[in-house]
């Protein structure tokens, strides 16, 4: 591996790196307060659309660390900004699989969100289908929820996924992501969605333009093989893959692409910073 030098900036995945579900990995705070003391400024970029920029501001203020919401980069606010570069918010009706986190971007944003899907060709019905249906981890995902965005999606409304993380590490264990949610649709519409999280550049290019450092001296951290390493590969930054979430050593051996540094955890990233 290269010298772990030339680092001006980081972006670092959540879920797996900094915590499991709520408990916080050991050396947390710890790692955040070597980051503020060397100055070196970073952005917490998550596939999870489930919290808003500001409960995960509280979440980490529950572990002992103080972030800015400026701080805090989700694919649900990347997703939102997507669709204003690609679509007129004002013009746009969208139905949300999603919590707050999902919703709240797009809101903030101008769009309209729809509940509830009518068989009404009248335009002015401001209770007509969806434009776009934007699919995020759900908790409380339902049958209707399910329906409603097949109905939309076959009607011929833009199908986006905020990210397609088909599991989700918590303290029991892994389960369910997003991914799954999105397949489920996908085998009921013919339709495959865009994807805006991680795996896929868009993530991280925005992080890069909040952060405004090279691209040469930032690092992507995640614990995520084929999504977070393998977004950081297709952006062209280098990243550290930590051992303490979903991905293993073993599973570079069913890839063409790995990172640029492998550690334990952040407790390794902390005293690799300090050296």
């Amino acid at each position: 591996m290269e010298p772990f030098t030339n680092i001006r900036a980081l972006i670092i995945d959540m879920d797996g790196v900094l915590w499991h579900g709520d408990q916080p990995m050991p050396g947390l705070t710890d790692f955040f307060q070597t980051l503020r003391e060397q100055q070196i400024p970073f952005i917490l970029a998550t596939n999870n659309a489930r919290l808003t920029q500001e409960q995960y501001v509280i979440k980490l203020a529950q572990m002992g660390v103080e972030v800015s919401r400026d701080e805090i980069l989700t694919s649900s606010m990347a997703t939102a900004l997507y669709l204003t570069e690609h679509t007129n918010p004002a013009e746009s009706r969208v139905y949300v699989i999603g919590e707050d986190g999902a919703k709240e971007p797009l809101i903030e944003r101008g769009f309209t969100l729809t509940e509830l899907y009518e068989l009404n060709d009248d335009k002015d019905n401001p209770n007509m289908g969806a434009d776009i249906v934007v699919c995020g981890m759900d908790r409380n995902l339902s049958w209707d929820k399910l329906a409603t965005a097949t109905l939309n999606i076959r009607a011929g409304a833009q199908f986006i996924g905020t990210n397609a993380d088909t599991t989700l590490p918590t303290e029991r264990g892994l389960t369910h992501g997003n991914g799954a949610i999105l397949a489920a649709l996908q085998a009921a519409t013919g339709i495959t969605p865009i994807i805006i999280g991680k795996p896929e550049p868009i993530i991280y290019q925005q992080a890069l333009a909040l952060l405004g450092v090279d691209p040469a001296q930032t690092v992507a951290i995640g614990d995520r093989l084929e999504t977070d390493i393998l977004g950081a590969v297709r952006t062209g930054i280098r990243s550290l893959m930590v051992l303490s979430g979903v991905s293993t050593e073993d599973d570079f051996k069913t890839t063409d692409y790995r990172p640029t540094w492998v550690m334990p955890d952040i407790r390794a990233v902390t005293q690799a910073l300090k050296n």
